[in-house]
């Protein structure tokens, strides 16, 4: 009986009752283009975030470049000013001394007459 016991056992160890873990060639292919798929969607999920990422450092480097910009006019704004000032002082000196040259020149022609 030992004998005939040990076959049936190593028999009911063959047997299974559960079906084939095995994919179909549909099912194989549907894998295979979902993974595909989800890499795809990845490396486009990562462009866009990097196309994110730059356009937002290309708006902040063009803030700082507009601010840069009114700061550098305002400071011409100011140096040009500060230059017609000078022009006027120094046309306002040249006006006085013209005249004084004038009146001087008008004294020595009475004299002379």
């Amino acid at each position: 009986m030992s004998m005939l016991r040990s076959t049936l056992l190593r028999q009911a160890r063959l047997f299974s009752s559960t079906p084939l873990a095995r994919k179909s060639a549909t099912e194989a292919a549907k894998d295979t283009i979902k993974n595909v798929d989800r890499t795809v969607s990845d490396a486009a999920v990562k462009g866009i975030e990097k196309g994110q990422q730059a356009t937002a450092k290309a708006r902040e480097a063009a803030g700082v470049g507009a601010k840069k910009a009114e700061a550098n006019a305002a400071e011409a704004k100011y140096k040009t000013k500060e230059g017609l000032e000078e022009a006027k002082d120094k046309a306002q000196e040249t006006k006085e001394e013209a005249k004084g040259k004038a009146y001087e020149a008008k004294e020595e022609a009475k004299e002379k007459m």
